[in-house]
């Protein structure tokens, strides 16, 4: 693909920057970035920064760290504070066995594969509605579309106001937005999470007056080791539900029809036969995955791809380079929706496998039937320069498209 940040020859690149940090995505949409992702699995697939910070880029490594809890803890907060500070149970990203194991069980009574399926109706009505008011030849993806449906699906899910999508859409735009390395940036990002808190608040207090169904009443209800979770514990799921929910569809859906451009014969393909759909958006997880890395920090000391780390090292576990490894992806760097392998590293693996996968799933495919259903043409503006998520998120902040209707 011609397009800027899907770059099809990996041309030398720098080990780091002049401060030895990674790559970002901004400004060129991660062409470095994947650049640099290639020459160091080939060169130092184990990594030191200059912060002491581990970083880890092979397939196999990744998946082997994310497969091992015990010695690759995700309490990057409680660990790397030295305990001072905990996580609440909520933030299952954040949470190790054994109350990873009881949280997340209590919370994918909301995930079941009967209540995502049941949700399809209403989301095909919903992603229509949405279509309905963009104009007839050209719109952007991710206002129209992207952005507003997995909003309201969360929003739906937890029984809180649809009507209040905008609200959350601001929300989950500040805390993607934070460089944690700012702390004018940190700062705005904890008033948005106490703002959150607040909001939230009442809905809480109402569901322990009046036992409701929906997730907010799942959690108020809801006892681990014969305790009720705590207001912060429901509100930090809420905003973990928020954040991750929403921009893994968001991105998804842009980076499908990224994906795409261009390719008029796979396109038509994919039109004429839907059932394509589910291997297109799973070979966009794999080339574009929603999220660049996440992390994780050791329990004890280990050695990462021949490099010796101390115990309560933080390591960043590069899913984005994992996705392109040459050693289980045939021509990694090409658009295959036929592939067979589908070891994929998106949604993660082991204990912490994305819960709202299948959710994210489901959303992609009703997106794209409906554009395909609508329109005869769907292009990725050529005039349009894209703006970039910033450090951790592989996708456009807008995607303006030129379409057809059929």
């Amino acid at each position: 693909m011609a397009r800027q940040g899907t770059p099809d020859v990996l041309d030398p690149a720098p080990v780091a920057d002049a401060a030895g940090r990674a790559p970002t995505v901004a400004p060129d949409g991660g062409a470095t970035l994947l650049r640099w992702a290639a020459r160091m699995r080939a060169e130092q697939p184990a990594w030191r920064d200059d912060a002491g910070n581990v970083h880890v880029f092979r397939h196999a490594d990744v998946q082997r760290i994310l497969a091992d809890p015990a010695v690759f803890s995700s309490d990057t907060v409680g660990r790397l504070s030295g305990g001072e500070r905990q996580a609440p149970r909520g933030t299952l990203l954040l949470l190790d066995p054994p109350m990873h194991g009881k949280m997340r069980r209590l919370v994918s009574k909301a995930f079941t594969p009967g209540l995502i399926a049941g949700l399809e109706p209403w989301i095909t009505e919903l992603t229509g509605g949405l279509l309905d008011r963009a104009p007839a030849d050209r719109f952007d993806l991710v206002d129209t579309l992207a952005n507003p449906l997995p909003v309201t699906v969360i929003a739906r899910m937890l029984g809180v106001p649809t009507a209040d999508r905008d609200l959350f859409q601001g929300w989950a735009d500040q805390l993607l937005s934070t460089d944690p390395e700012d702390p004018e940036s940190v700062r705005r990002m904890e008033e948005t999470a106490v703002t959150i808190s607040s909001y939230l608040q009442g809905f809480i207090e109402d569901r322990r007056s009046r036992p409701q169904s929906d997730l907010l009443g799942t959690l108020v209800a809801a006892e681990l080791d014969g305790e009720r979770l705590e207001d912060e514990d429901i509100t930090s799921f809420a905003t973990l539900l928020l954040l991750a929910g929403h921009i893994t569809t968001s991105v998804l859906l842009g980076n499908t029809l990224m994906c795409l451009d261009g390719d008029e014969e796979l396109f038509a393909r994919v039109r004429q036969d839907r059932s394509l759909i589910p291997a297109v958006l799973e070979e966009t997880l794999r080339l574009r995955p929603p999220f660049t890395r996440i992390e994780r920090v050791t329990t004890e000391d280990t050695t990462l791809a021949g490099l010796d780390v101390a115990a309560n090292t933080l390591v960043h576990l590069w899913l984005l380079s994992a996705n392109r490894d040459e050693t289980v992806f045939e021509a990694p760097d090409a658009f295959r929706p036929e592939r067979t392998n589908a070891r994929q590293a998106a949604f993660g693996h082991g204990i912490h496998y994305c819960i709202g996968a299948p959710l994210a799933r489901l959303e992609g495919r009703i997106a794209l039937e409906a554009l395909l259903d609508r329109y005869t043409r769907i292009g990725v503006d050529p005039e349009a320069r894209l703006s970039w998520h910033g450090t951790n998120v592989f996708g456009a902040r807008h995607l303006p498209l030129c379409v057809e209707r059929a």
